[in-house]
């Protein structure tokens, strides 16, 4: 779906304009998206595999939900309306913790896709059992749980296991020490 998206400068801040998300990326023009990493009491995480659909990483496991970002819908109705669409998870605000933002700059398919994007960072608690979500089946391949011992793993080999950008390794690990951070 081709999304109208609130564009952002090199800093992060509204340049008041608008545009279509494929307008955005063809120019490399900076926008917004939400990030929101799931976790469990069991220290485990979700993981979202892409859906074999996608231009960008298909198949690659990674954030457990991701989106855009509306033109004029702030970071958390964003994630919210996101989570519901892709895994059929209804949350609230006060379920949202923000740990930060990270600008991902990349370039992808021989230069036509130029994806400049703040990830805004959420983390959530999955309140819910994994069998009662509801992946969307355009965006969605699977879901599973991994433990933060099985994530700290899996990063470390994410060269070869189509699991993670192996280049966002920092964020990965940014993301790890958060959760477990907010759970001590």
């Amino acid at each position: 779906m081709d999304e109208l998206l609130d564009i952002v400068d090199a800093k992060g801040k509204s340049t008041g304009k608008t545009a279509l998300k494929s307008v955005a990326h063809k120019n490399g023009w900076y926008h917004n998206t939400i990030h929101l990493w799931l976790y469990t009491e069991k220290n485990e995480i979700l993981l979202q595999q892409r859906s074999h659909k996608k231009v960008i990483y298909p198949l690659l496991w990674d954030v457990s939900v991701a989106g855009h970002i509306d033109a004029g819908e702030t970071f958390t109705e964003a994630t919210i309306r996101e989570t519901e669409e892709e895994i059929g998870l209804k949350l609230k605000e006060n379920d949202l913790t923000k740990i930060g933002t990270h600008l991902h700059k990349s370039i992808y398919d021989n230069g036509k896709i130029k994806d400049f994007e703040f990830h805004q960072i959420y983390i959530a608690k999955l309140n819910i059992e994994l069998e009662d979500l509801t992946p969307q089946k355009d965006e969605v391949e699977a879901l599973k749980l991994v433990t933060f011992n099985q994530f700290e793993n899996l990063l470390a080999n994410s060269t070869t296991n189509s699991h993670f950008i192996a280049s966002n390794t920092a964020y990965y690990k940014f993301v790890l020490e958060s959760i477990k951070n907010l759970k001590h």
